[in-house]
């Protein structure tokens, strides 16, 4: 049986680059774009088998209309560095185009749809416009929302997820969540690859048309913090209060986090809407999730020395 060939575009981000991992692994053909081959994650990629490197820029048309040819299926994260709603649409016209048989799109949710007077956050509303117009021209294709990656934590000064290194060597984190509110959470490296290939095996009879919360574990920041803390061996605290930016952000990045800030910090909004309940279905796809305490234990650590950080020694 000839290997079936999946199309990943943004290849080096932490979703897709973990389905590049894990399919190629499992023998599949993966054909994926990258805007350039520098930087240590596209040049890991290019050294797998069963990879094949497509680089050049999403805008560019003439790439996004052959990058869908002779295969059969595509995981898609469009990112908001760019035209994201214009490109969403091309890539999913050429994919209708090329037959692709299931794709499978990355969004999130525009809460402002629900009636409750929520904002919508601008870069996840554009993901939801994209949802829609895949939707529209009839692609079978399955909506996964991820939770908040484990990965987001870091000791440098970063907003919303900065795990800031007190004088007595304990961390705290400060963020607008409701302190004893679940959130959902996603190991993206760790768990996405596994996940999205299962989804395809399954394929889009039981998948079609269906939003799959992507997160394997339910968790308040203060439980969150209890198990972070566990893992990393010391201390680690939550404080609920304002997010703080004490470094240069891109200005969108900086009315994302506004919005974060009035969605979940003044309405407590659920993460994903109403209507979209995690982990039972994430947990369906794939058990063997990587979980916060884990994480803070083994990869956190490691993650922070690769920084120059060296609290750890």
């Amino acid at each position: 049986m000839t290997a079936k060939t999946i199309v990943t575009v943004n290849s080096n981000g932490r979703q897709a680059a973990s389905l590049v991992r894990v399919a190629a692994a499992l023998g599949y053909h993966v054909r994926a774009q990258l805007l350039t081959r520098e930087g240590i994650v596209a040049e890991e990629l290019e050294s797998l088998s069963n990879v094949t490197i497509v680089e050049g820029s999403l805008e560019d048309t003439g790439l996004v209309q052959g990058l869908f040819k002779g295969a059969q299926l595509a995981f898609i994260n469009t990112t908001p560095w760019g035209d994201e709603v214009n490109i969403g649409k091309s890539l999913a016209d050429a994919a209708k185009k090329a037959g692709i048989v299931h794709y499978i799109y990355s969004g999130m949710p525009d809460h402002s749809i629900f009636g409750k007077g929520w904002p919508g956050l601008p870069q996840w509303s554009t993901k939801f416009t994209v949802e829609n117009y895949i939707r529209q021209i009839d692609l079978p294709a399955t909506f996964v929302y991820t939770g908040i990656y484990n990965n987001n934590f870091t000791s440098q000064q970063y907003p919303l997820f900065c795990m800031d290194l007190q004088p007595d060597g304990s961390f705290l984190w400060q963020a607008p969540f409701h302190r004893d509110i679940p959130l959902p959470w996603l190991d993206a490296e760790h768990d996405v690859g596994p996940a999205v290939v299962q989804i395809f095996k399954d394929g889009p009879r039981k998948w079609s048309g269906h939003r799959i919360a992507l997160a394997f574990q339910m968790l308040s920041p203060v439980a969150l913090c209890a198990l972070f803390s566990k893992g990393v061996g010391r201390p680690v605290h939550y404080r609920r209060g304002p997010i703080e930016v004490k470094v240069p952000i891109p200005s969108g990045y900086r009315e994302q986090l506004c919005g974060i800030q009035l969605l979940f910090g003044v309405h407590n909004a659920p993460y994903f809407g109403p209507d979209l309940q995690a982990p039972e279905e994430a947990l369906e796809l794939w058990e063997g999730f990587r979980g916060i305490e884990e994480y803070a234990r083994e990869v956190f650590p490691v993650e922070e020395a690769n920084n120059g950080l060296t609290w750890m020694q």
